[in-house]
This record gives structure tokens, sequence and C-alpha cells, in this order.
């Protein structure tokens, strides 16, 4: 197996700190990027929405949980007793003890799916997730959020009883909120993945799943 070249420790120094001017200026554009965002503006809901919930039927606003703001996860439904291996991976990422960080910032956390609420309780008991997971089946949700068949980020904000959404991503926007793939993107080895510019001779992960960019 290829690996990097074997430097002393100021050649390493050396480069470590060239790269990290280039981290640096990432991290500053990521910032003005963030100040961008702040500054999107929105779009009301006019549809109430009702989903099917563990303890029966819960409206859109009933999501925020009392809060201003609401990040929701579209879950592919891909049908009967089939799960996306994608949205399951996302899902297992969700670090349930750092959601009252959010709640403390005003934001709660939910994961919607047109699969009928049997099938997500089965999976969610199954997969052992703890985190809120309603069911927008028969309702125009998906289609109305633009996730259709597709998974989907979404931010809403809201005004009382009134409902604006503020921010929606998918695919590599959905895939840096990864765990694993931010610390494998830290690796020589990466994601092992095709779409990744490694050098030759570098390990593949054959099957990987990952978003390409």
């Amino acid at each position: 197996m290829a690996k990097p070249n074997i430097v002393s420790a100021k050649e390493w120094q050396a480069e470590r700190d060239k790269l990290l001017v280039d981290e640096k200026r990432l991290t500053h554009e990521l910032d003005a990027l963030a100040a961008k965002r702040r500054r999107l503006p929105m779009v009301e809901l006019v549809n109430k929405y009702t989903f099917a919930g563990p303890r029966g039927p819960v409206t859109l606003l009933d999501l925020f949980d009392g809060r201003p703001q609401l990040i929701q996860y579209q879950f592919m439904d891909r049908g009967p007793d089939k799960f996306c291996p994608g949205c399951t991976g996302f899902t297992n990422n969700i670090a349930v003890h750092a959601l009252p960080h959010l709640h403390r910032r005003g934001v709660s956390w939910c994961n919607v799916s047109n699969m009928p609420l049997a099938q997500i309780e089965a999976y969610k008991a199954k997969q052992g997730w703890k985190i809120p997971f309603v069911s927008s089946h028969g309702t125009t949700f998906t289609a109305d959020t633009g996730a259709n068949n597709s998974f989907l980020l979404s931010v809403f904000l809201r005004d009382g009883d009134r409902i604006y959404r503020t921010y929606a991503t998918t695919q590599r926007g959905v895939d840096r909120l990864l765990f694993t793939s931010n610390l494998l993107d830290l690796t020589p080895y990466g994601r092992q993945e095709s779409w990744e510019d490694s050098p030759p001779g570098w390990p593949r992960v054959d099957g990987a799943s990952s978003v390409e960019a």
C-alpha cells in the first residue's frame, strides 16, 4: 500500500505550516459564507401541515417544541421495508447528547419521512434512535419543500404561529455535517472514495456511499 513520504521533523513542520495557511483561509471563507447565510431572506409556509407522530398527530409548529428555530432532516422513503443507507448513516451520526446544546440556542431538531409511521417506529426501535421522528405520509410537505424523493436538510424560523423557511441544503451540504467524514478528511488516506483527489496507489473502498463533490 502506498504511503506518504517520510521526512524530517523540521521538514514536516514546514509543510504543516504551509497547509495551515490554506486551512485558516478556508476557515475565514466559511465564516464569511455563514454570515451571508444569516442574511438570506425567508419565505412563509402557508400550509400548516399535520404529521403522524408516536403520540398522535403533530403540526409543523409542534415540531418547534416551543423554540423559535427548527432544523429538519428529510429521510428518504424507498418503499415498504426499504431504508436509505445514506439517511440511516446520517441519522446514526446525530449526537443525541448534543441536542440540548441546540435547545439552549433556541433550536429544535426533527427527522421527517414519507414512510408510514409504523415503518418509522419499527426502524427507530431496530436502530435504537431516540431523536424526534415523524411521518409526512399523505401530506405535500416533501414536495412543497423540494425534497421530493430525495434527502434534504431544511431550517425554519417561527414568529408566533407563522412559520418561515430560511435555508435548505442537500448532497455535499448535508455530507459536510457527518462526523466520520470530517474526521476521515484529516487522515492520510481520506475517505478512500473514487471521487477524491488522492495520490496514485492510495486505497479505495468499493461501494463507498458518500456523496461526490
